[in-house]
């Protein structure tokens, strides 16, 4: 399991935040996709859900990758970059002495 430092959990967790997002995740646990099926698959809008996906992305729990369709359109597939986070006090505790961030709330974004 990966150890992650304080910071690294923070923005873990703040992306996590979203009800969204965790949708977005748990529909590309079951695979690699492109952004206007995701759109349709969530029922959300495009734009709102490149939002989401940009904070993922920064977040490290998703990469995109640009491919070409048959027809030459231009399409962005994202899939999960594994990761486990385990929550505990202990682990909590280990990542806030590495806290380098502000004493901010970067989880309000939303």
């Amino acid at each position: 399991m990966n150890e992650y430092t304080g910071d690294e959990m923070v923005r873990i967790m703040a992306a996590l935040s979203n009800p969204h997002r965790m949708r977005v995740v748990a529909t590309l646990v079951r695979g690699a996709t492109y952004v206007s099926q995701l759109a349709r698959e969530l029922e959300i809008s495009r734009p709102l859900l490149q939002v989401h996906l940009r904070r993922l992305e920064a977040a490290g729990l998703v990469t995109s990758q640009l491919r070409i369709s048959e027809e030459g359109k231009a399409m962005k597939f994202y899939s999960i970059e594994p990761f486990a986070l385990q929550l505990s006090p202990e682990s909590i505790a280990r990542g806030a002495s590495s806290l380098s961030l502000p004493d901010t709330e970067e989880g309000s974004e939303r």
